[in-house]
């Protein structure tokens, strides 16, 4: 097996052929871009991901993050590979170069982090968190704070945190504990108790900077009463030099089944009432500040998830094509026959299309996601950086939470491709599979993304958001028509659309009444859906585009109409096989995931109550 980690060809189509990126550097905000950096910037990353942080992936796993004496120790490949990821530039490469970024457009950044989340997520998350939090500071902090904290931070020469969860509240942050009073010097005093905090402790860094949310005394309860503050573990002298211990303990990490290289730990603040911390903004508005880091956390998840299901599907497929075991199925009487790769088995090709078909609408979801960022940071109008607000907003709980759910899946299926080998720890399939599932739970559950698409985004700016995408998904049904390859395909795509549109007026009708309950129950199959026909649409729209070239190459090579030439190309021109993919991955969601949204739909409009009217004692008895 090679280190082919993600499809950069894949990545090359999704950003110049599909997204047209190139549009972005005619912006002023990324005018000093072009694709000949962009190429070079993916190179780099490219050989960051595999020379660098894929040799952390076994140790991350096996070695992992220890808790002694109250401290935490990580993996020493982690620390070699985190002072080279930092001084490349990459941990806050797409901040601004005022800030010592590089400005890079954000679907950049994606596609880059694609590739280190593929070697070792548990790795990135490490300086993932600390820029997520550095941006906290550089958004909401003053200019003493800035200057006390961000360099550093961007620099990675002190990490950062975001500490939310608390024993009994888990995700119902509103309940929260911890607690801030106000010292004479304006400074607080924090107290309290965070769990499953990523990276909160380790010794890559000599400081780490949480950012905690906590209550100051006398204000109300629940979310509308909640600050954040700036919490360094070492406080942090005039001088900028580390200064004494801030009472920021470390009771214990956790022992999971993957993302074993990331320390996953409780924190216990003010335990000797020596923990001070700084507010960042105002008092009362921890939670708004809070959700600016959490859309970019969560996008990140799906950024992580989606690694792990490219690179599983790339060790599946290199697997696939040199285990030799078997005879053709049309050799099956023959007892001369030779045996054969696995990939000519149908079962083995059925399973991979599923895979490449749902990593590659995946990937092009994500990217899209990344560049409506762009293009909403770089409009020059209110209203076209709204337009591309909204887009975000809806897209978010869609990338967290479909790709997450999806991308486990396809790691799934590639343990499946493996056999009983890809059940074995010395095959890699199973580590990314243990790794993945993290990402359906933390950063907010699927569970509550599905809830938040539902309760939230669907009905915001009175449906005008959905209302645009649809009419983006008129464009790509009407122009794959064109083709009559894909006809079948857009009719599937054209009920779908018509299908979930209803479904969603449906629940904006039931919101208004005693129905209200059903959106609620429903809320994760509705975003499932909601993820099907956006895969869907744009593994169309990918399809088209690939039909349009293939045309035009067929046309070059003295092959149109003729299917065995066509054929040929395959073998002689890399770009046929590639396209020809892209077609085949298109077809196949069609048919196998886009026919059966209809049905879906309808049973969901049924509105069958029996989970919530069945009694508790039932599900036990």
């Amino acid at each position: 097996m090679g280190n082919t980690l993600v499809n950069r060809r894949d990545q090359d189509f999704i950003l110049y052929e599909q997204l047209d990126i190139q549009k972005l550097f005619g912006r002023e905000l990324y005018a000093d871009y072009s694709k000949e950096t962009v190429d070079m910037m993916l190179n780099e990353a490219e050989k960051m991901a595999v020379e660098v942080i894929l040799p952390t992936h076994e140790d991350g796993d096996k070695v992992g993050a220890a808790f002694k004496e109250g401290k935490v120790f990580v993996p020493k490949s982690y620390h070699e590979a985190y002072r080279k990821f930092a001084e490349g530039g990459w941990l806050n490469a797409m901040r601004s170069p005022e800030v010592g970024g590089q400005g890079m457009p954000v679907v950049v950044t994606g596609a880059c982090y694609e590739l280190f989340n593929a070697a070792n997520f548990s790795f990135v998350m490490y300086p993932s968190l600390t820029n997520g939090a550095g941006g906290l500071v550089e958004a909401f902090g003053t200019k003493e704070q800035k200057d006390k904290y961000m360099g550093k931070m961007y620099s990675g020469e002190w990490g950062g945190t975001m500490c939310l969860t608390e024993p009994g509240a888990g995700s119902d942050v509103g309940a929260l504990k911890t607690t801030a009073k106000k010292l004479p010097d304006g400074t607080y005093s924090i107290s309290g108790n965070k769990i499953f905090i990523s990276s909160g402790d380790h010794d890559i860094t000599p400081n780490i900077v949480h950012a905690v949310l906590a209550r100051i005394e006398g204000d109300p309860p629940g979310t509308r009463g909640i600050s954040i503050f700036a919490v360094p573990k070492y406080r942090v002298k005039p001088d900028g030099s580390i200064g004494e211990f801030n009472d920021v303990k470390t009771g214990n990490i956790e022992h999971k089944m993957g993302i074993k290289g990331s320390a996953t730990c409780t924190l216990v603040f003010g335990e000797d009432g020596q923990c001070v911390g700084e507010l960042l903004g105002r008092e009362r508005d921890g939670m708004r500040i809070m959700f600016k880091l959490m859309n970019e956390a969560r996008l990140e998840v799906g950024n992580q998830a989606l690694g792990c299901a490219s690179a599983a599907y790339e060790h599946a497929v290199q697997y696939a094509m040199e285990r030799i075991q078997g005879t053709e199925i049309f050799e099956m009487k023959n007892p001369d026959a030779r045996p054969v790769p696995i990939i000519r088995h149908p079962d083995i090709r059925r399973t991979l299309l599923w895979m490449k078909a749902h990593l590659e609408g995946m990937r092009a979801l994500l990217y899209y996601a990344h560049f409506c960022i762009d293009m909403e940071e770089s409009a020059d109008t209110k209203e076209e950086k709204e337009k591309w607000q909204g887009m975000v907003e809806v897209l978010v709980p869609i990338c967290k939470a479909y790709i997450s759910d999806k991308s486990f899946l396809v790691c799934s299926k590639a343990v499946d491709v493996y056999g009983g080998y890809g059940y074995c720890s010395e095959y890699p399939v199973e580590h990314y599979l243990r790794d993945c599932k993290i990402t359906a739970i933390y950063e907010g559950t699927n569970g509550i993304q599905a809830l938040d698409l539902v309760g939230r985004k669907i009905g915001m700016k009175k449906g005008m958001h959905l209302l645009g995408m649809v009419e983006i998904l008129n464009a790509i049904i009407s122009s794959g028509r064109e083709f009559e390859e894909l006809k079948q395909a857009c009719q599937y795509l054209d009920e779908a659309r018509n299908a979930m549109t209803d479904l969603t007026l449906h629940f904006f009708r039931l919101g208004k009444g005693a129905g209200f309950l059903i959106p609620i129950l429903y809320a994760q199959p509705y975003l499932e859906l909601f993820g099907d026909v956006a895969i869907g649409s744009l593994l169309m729209q990918q399809a088209e585009i690939a039909a349009r070239r293939l045309k035009t190459i067929y046309a070059e090579k003295g092959a149109k109409g003729s299917v065995g030439k066509q054929r040929a190309l395959v073998h002689q021109v890399p770009d046929v096989a590639f396209y020809q993919g892209k077609v085949s991955a298109a077809r196949f969601f069609a048919v196998n995931v886009l026919s059966t949204i209809k049905a879906r739909c309808e049973a969901v409009k049924v509105g069958d109550r029996a989970p919530v009217e069945m009694a508790e004692e039932s599900f036990s008895a």
